[in-house]
């Protein structure tokens, strides 16, 4: 058993943990930072500050629009990924099938296929069968990336679960959708909203696979800062781009407050 002497980081990794956060950190405050400037080059406000160019933001009609499509995006496909991950974490968490295993990695390939290549085969579907340019369509290739991480928070929060109540309600007469209600996802509910909300994170982000299958009345709010940064950069890029900071934060911290991040990042029970 290790001590609490032996638990305890030293003053080196103190000093390199500091380095590696820094290092991490300092694009993100640097571009933030900028937003604020009140010239017209990126450059760091020195004698004032201004919400010149978050203005300038909510008056862009493009991204504005842009803004809204990905937060809606994200809310549907957020939850479409939660009605696909939560049978199948409880099929694939309490059954034993011939081609489990195969099913869970079918489940859990997004997360290691480049989406790069994703977006280029979901062009390809969507020319085929025609729904270029559709939303449902861009909501369901969204989803098809984040069900996975729906998925591992509900095969983690079904790790160790105990089914006594569940037997007992069923003992007592209730029916299979009541059992599912009332007792299996008010004890899973932390691991479905934790993957609810970190699918919505990752929808919302997403861009490498966007560019591929948006339209010009779908395109999204990442999607359209790639595309005006190829024609010009300018302190408005900041501004957006440290609202994007502002709202991926504020979920992170839902996230937290609702699973815990250590729960969800290193599986911590």
């Amino acid at each position: 058993m290790s001590t609490p002497h032996a638990r305890r980081n030293g003053p080196l990794a103190l000093a390199f943990n500091a380095v590696v956060i820094t290092f991490m950190l300092a694009p993100l405050l640097v571009v933030c930072a900028v937003a604020f400037t009140p010239e017209n080059t990126l450059s760091l406000p020195t004698t004032r500050w201004s919400l010149r160019w978050f203005e300038a933001v909510f008056e862009h009609p493009d991204f504005v629009q842009s803004f809204w499509n990905s937060l809606w995006l994200a809310l549907a496909s957020a939850t479409l990924a939660t009605a696909v991950a939560v049978p199948a974490g409880l099929a694939l968490a309490r059954h034993r099938f011939a081609g489990r295993d195969a099913l869970n990695g079918l489940f859990l390939s997004p997360l290691v296929v480049p989406h790069l290549v994703l977006g280029v085969a979901l062009l390809r579907l969507f020319g085929l069968v025609g729904g270029t340019g559709s939303f449902a369509w861009l909501v369901l290739a969204h989803a098809l990336v984040v069900t996975p991480y729906v998925l591992r928070l509900v095969l983690a929060a079904l790790v160790g679960f105990d089914r006594s109540l569940e037997q007992a309600a069923e003992a007592l007469g209730a029916s299979p959708a009541t059992v599912f209600r009332r007792i299996t996802l008010p004890m899973i509910l932390p691991g479905v909203s934790g993957g609810w909300l970190l699918a919505f994170i990752n929808s919302f982000d997403e861009v490498t696979m966007s560019i591929f299958v948006t339209a010009p009345s779908t395109v999204t709010l990442p999607v359209r800062m790639y595309m005006y940064a190829t024609e010009s950069i300018d302190p408005l890029m900041a501004a957006v781009s440290a609202l994007m900071v502002a709202v991926t934060a504020l979920a992170m911290v839902l996230l937290d407050r609702l699973y815990g991040l250590d729960r969800v990042l290193v599986g911590k029970a």
